[in-house]
């Protein structure tokens, strides 16, 4: 694998220094409240996982499963749900967990549907953020990592459902993407 990534973008290393400085100012951020932390599957998992071990508060999780339309061949700006959460979450504080806030879409349609059940507020929390391909404003209140408009698989993130276990995160060869595209 080494041949198709070269070295990480960001260490494993690193990764777990800012996980764990995160982890600490959601602690303060939400000390003494009712907090439930939602992680957006497939690639938000090994974030996910990390963070909340680290938060040191009583929270309760739960999922959602989000894809952009992009992903799933139709256009738009819209994104599919396919699951509901398992919790209640009205007058409750919600944290969203994403793995990697792009064009802001999927995170800005995730905000708006759990929105509509009345929480006392919801922020989101991306491990990376790639400011310069957002087309629409999403308040990242939390933000591992920005990187620059590129490919990243590691760490959760796939390219064709592979990737994903990679213990870092890691440009991937723009090769493999190109020739994806033009299959």
């Amino acid at each position: 694998m080494d041949q198709i990534f070269g070295k990480p973008l960001v260490t494993q290393e690193a990764m777990r220094a800012r996980i764990k400085e995160l982890g600490k100012q959601i602690s303060q951020d939400y000390q003494g409240k009712d907090l439930l932390v939602v992680g957006v599957l497939k690639g938000a998992y090994v974030f996910f996982a990390d963070l909340v071990r680290v938060i040191r508060l009583p929270i309760q999780i739960d999922f959602l499963i989000g894809q952009n339309h992009k992903k799933t061949g139709t256009s738009g700006k819209s994104v599919k749900v396919w699951t509901e959460l398992t919790e209640k979450i009205e007058k409750r504080h919600v944290l969203l967990v994403e793995d990697i806030v792009d064009s802001g879409v999927t995170a800005q349609s995730l905000v708006a549907k759990l929105m509509k059940k009345k929480p006392a507020s919801v922020a989101v929390c991306a491990l990376i953020s790639k400011p310069a391909n957002r087309k629409v404003e999403v308040d990242l209140r939390y933000v591992g990592f920005e990187v620059p408009p590129t490919y990243v698989v590691g760490y959760g993130l796939d390219f064709k459902q592979k990737y994903r276990n990679l213990p870092y995160l890691a440009k991937l060869d723009p090769k493999l993407v190109r020739e994806d595209t033009e299959a």
